[in-house]
């Protein structure tokens, strides 16, 4: 399937317009990790710049919506429970919701916060896109959403990208495939 979309950010890389007449790339190894002030973490007012705030090693994960079954019950819960967390550096869950709601879900999948794992909301899906991994959710949450994914991190580039192919599923993201 070929699609041509022009993208609208307020990104460094939006001074050019990004237009694709192929199957989009999305992050790849390498790329470094979207220098923006738009990921927000409790409360509108807390700004979280992942590419400053990341030092060493990190892990993000990716999902399209807090509270959707599969983010909750399988993807983020694996790598809250997994052994090797720990070793993958800070650790950040991405929604394309508001803080508040990422807030709430990191309450609920996270009680004591014992993880370490930081839920970071993308409101306007602006890092997302930045990313190259929005998807047309529509449909199902009413507007664009994040692909499912994970992405290691070392000095602020991908490492390694774990993108699910079909934008929702829980295969490629696992923490069992991204940590192992």
């Amino acid at each position: 399937m070929f699609a041509t979309r022009r993208i609208v950010t307020k990104s460094p890389r939006a001074q050019i317009a990004l237009f694709h007449s192929s199957r989009p790339a999305f992050v790849q190894k390498g790329d470094a990790i979207p220098n923006l002030n738009v990921l927000v973490e409790n409360s509108p007012g807390n700004k979280v710049n992942l590419a400053k705030e990341i030092k060493g090693k990190a892990v993000i994960i990716g999902t399209p919506a807090a509270f959707s079954p599969a983010c909750s019950s399988t993807h983020v819960p694996g790598f809250i429970n997994h052994p090797k967390l720990k070793e993958a550096g800070q650790a950040f869950v991405i929604s394309v919701n508001d803080p508040f709601v990422t807030k709430a879900w990191a309450e609920s999948l996270d009680k004591s916060g014992k993880s370490g794992i930081r839920f970071l909301g993308d409101p306007t899906g602006e890092f997302t896109e930045a990313l190259d991994l929005g998807f047309d959710s529509v449909a199902i949450f009413g507007n664009r959403r994040s692909k499912r994914y994970a992405l290691l991190v070392e000095d602020g580039k991908v490492k390694e990208a774990f993108v699910e192919p079909d934008n929702t599923g829980v295969n490629v993201s696992t923490a069992e495939n991204v940590l192992s």
